[in-house]
């Protein structure tokens, strides 16, 4: 652990642990129906003739590189090589349109683009030529164009094979320090354009050690072996799904997507997980269909393990008296869902948005360790995380991370001290002022702190909703407990300076195909959102949550979207929250003609 503390920079520490595993698996990708691997050793001499291959073709220390692709062991390779050369890599979402990409370049100046495939090829290609900085693009794989103009273009691997370059002689080499500047990283935005975070190597490897500190002192440091799914241009998959587990000398496989997560899992066996908010949502629901399809006896026992699990949360442990079915359990239904996991799952991970505690309450309950993180990318991202050690409290988001200092201000907004901060926003010093000040990180988040140390997010600053009375309420609070009711996959909450709250809801899909099958109505949605029977089942789901709720929080009235919240309609980020703004520009009169009738 004190070797992980004073790692000098992010590429030392990759080639340290390269010499350290040597020809054991480091990277795998699934092909042909088989997950084949890419060695540590072979990784490093990928990175090293990489990096000689930048510098080959112009790259000076500190120029950017923009890195789009989507995960794969090329990702984790041409970052790594982006930094061994000095340079700094800029990721970028393989979502982003031409003129995210083109502004993306612009601010940041990348001179090199590296891109993963032919149809990304087609949307960089123009912004490049756009912008004033690119002089050239590298491709992972063959592209259609051959030259264009003052860019040149490259083979990834020719690259690679035309300037080998030996590991030792490249990590020492690698002379910058931990201040240095490693990566600038958008942030997606939930509102406005988005902004470059400059993360230096300090950042991210305060991150890694803090996380490995967490699983060597809580689980227990051995073989890791982590699922990379959410996208690696995310500072939360960038800093928990890449160097984290090199950090720990760690396995690194590359899902298939999210229609083949599930078997993903199943397959590969993960012993951590790093998953967003939204894709425990989901699992919760396919377990829940899983066992009900079982029958009553299936049913019955996953009703006793929340049951249990309930009362073990508010105790501190499973009671003397439910200790008996809790053995039975262990034995008849909790294995089973353990195997959909793949059967060595030391944790999973929540982090990039709130989680809804009782969803964390229901993994937990199975005994599939749930721990819920906290952080924003200004910070490397991870700024706390809950530790079984401390107590697990699934409305906190657990104590700091190691050599981070954490308080709240006056007005209830968490500040965060420490080297995983931010140096500040690339080319935005207004930003930067407005966000550091005295040397801690203004989150814009609210919180406390409970006697234990843990952190509890109430909300954002910004998105608090003030009544016309003056009460505050916190909308994702509601969003979570709307969408953990089968009917409803998404919504969104409205009532800023209103005398209630309304809200517009996306029906869970699946079970408007149930409804229709039930009800011999076909599914026409147009018809369906005005079907009174429709929007009555609707109505008693957000009945369900009111009752939960205090009087200025419930939801008086809703309309359905027209169409699910999605990245490609920009109505959600990439890390799949929803874009306020976006969705009140879509439905702000719809939602405002509720308080007139």
């Amino acid at each position: 652990m004190r070797q992980l503390e004073h790692f000098p920079n992010l590429v030392t520490m990759f080639f340290t642990r390269a010499r350290e595993k040597g020809d054991a698996p480091f990277l795998w990708r699934k092909q042909g129906g088989k997950w084949l691997s890419i060695s540590w050793a072979d990784a490093a001499r990928q990175v090293a003739s990489l990096s000689a291959g930048l510098k080959a073709i112009g790259c000076q220390p500190g120029d950017r590189v923009m890195l789009v692709s989507e995960n794969r062991p090329e990702w984790c390779i041409s970052d790594l090589a982006i930094m061994a050369a000095g340079c700094v890599t800029v990721p970028t979402y393989v979502t982003n349109t031409e003129r995210d990409h083109f502004h993306i370049i612009e601010n940041s100046g990348a001179r090199v683009i590296i891109v993963s495939t032919a149809k990304l090829e087609r949307v960089i290609v123009p912004a490049a030529l756009r912008a004033s900085s690119p002089q050239a693009i590298i491709g992972m794989e063959p592209f259609r164009t051959a030259q264009s103009g003052s860019i040149d273009f490259h083979d990834w691997q020719a690259l690679i094979d035309a300037n080998p370059a030996d590991p030792v002689a490249v990590e020492a080499n690698a002379t910058f320090a931990r201040e240095d500047l490693a990566c600038i990283i958008y942030t997606s935005g939930t509102g406005g354009s988005p902004r470059g975070v400059m993360q230096h190597h300090g950042a991210i490897l305060h991150n890694v050690y803090g996380c490995c500190k967490v699983i060597s002192e809580d689980f227990g440091w051995g073989d890791e072996v982590f699922l990379s799914f959410l996208p690696l241009s995310h500072a939360y998959e960038h800093s928990g799904g890449q160097h984290f587990p090199i950090g720990l000398g760690g396995q690194i496989y590359y899902s298939e997507g999210l229609d083949k997560l599930a078997s993903n899992i199943e397959e590969v066996g993960p012993t951590i997980m790093v998953v967003v908010p939204r894709l425990f949502e989901v699992l919760r629901a396919r377990i829940v269909k899983a066992v009900e399809k079982q029958g009553k006896l299936s049913a019955y026992l996953l009703s006793s393990a929340l049951a249990i699990g309930t009362r073990a949360e508010k105790k501190g442990g499973v009671a003397l008296t439910d200790r008996p079915m809790d053995l039975i359990l262990s034995a008849l239904l909790k294995p089973k869902i353990a195997k959909r996991f793949g059967g060595r799952l030391k944790a999973m991970v929540s982090g990039g948005a709130p989680l809804n505690p009782d969803v964390g309450n229901f993994f937990q309950s199975l005994d599939l360790t749930l721990l819920q993180g906290y952080g924003q990318t200004e910070a490397a991202p991870v700024i706390s995380c809950n530790r079984p050690s401390v107590g697990l409290k699934m409305d906190t988001v657990g104590p700091p991370l190691a050599n981070t200092e954490v308080r709240i201000a006056e007005d209830g907004e968490i500040l965060v001290r420490g080297e995983l901060v931010m140096h500040g926003y690339w080319r935005n010093e207004a930003e930067t002022a407005r966000v550091l000040r005295d040397g801690w990180l203004h989150t814009g988040d609210i919180g406390e702190i409970d006697a234990k140390g843990r952190i509890k997010i109430t909300d954002r600053k910004k998105d608090i909703i003030v009544n016309d009375k003056g009460d505050n309420v916190a909308p994702q609070k509601i969003e979570g407990m709307l969408t953990l009711q089968p009917e409803i996959v998404q919504a969104m909450i409205y009532g800023d300076r209103r005398p209630y709250m309304v809200a517009v809801l996306v029906p869970d899909p699946e079970w408007t195909q149930e409804f229709c099958a039930k009800s011999a109505t076909g599914c026409n949605f147009e018809k369906l959102r005005h079907d009174h029977h429709y929007r009555t089942a609707l109505g008693a789901a957000v009945e369900r949550v009111n009752k939960d709720l205090s009087v200025t929080e419930r939801v008086r009235r809703f309309i359905l979207a027209d169409a699910p919240f999605a990245i490609e309609n920009e109505q959600l980020t990439p890390s799949l929250k929803i874009r306020r703004h976006v969705l009140k520009q879509v439905y702000g009169e719809r939602l405002d003609a509720l308080y007139k009738n």
